[in-house]
């Protein structure tokens, strides 16, 4: 399980989505359930490739502290 950061776009709609702990893993769509579905085939895909390529796994972050400034 990897955390993720939801950030939806309001002036074109969708959603991008981000994983701290998987620097490059990234993924948007229109809906937030297909946002969703979608990361989570991109961090499947992206610990397989980084295993294949002898790459160490990052453990995933602590728990995210949010604040606005």
């Amino acid at each position: 399980m990897r955390q993720i950061i939801l950030i939806p776009d309001p002036e074109v709609g969708g959603y991008t989505v981000e994983v701290p702990s998987l620097p490059g893993c990234v993924s948007e769509d229109d809906t937030l359930e297909e946002a969703i579905a979608n990361i989570k085939e991109a961090i499947e895909l992206h610990i397989e490739s980084l295993i294949a390529h002898g790459e160490e796994v990052p453990e995933d972050y602590a728990p995210i502290h949010l604040m606005l400034v």
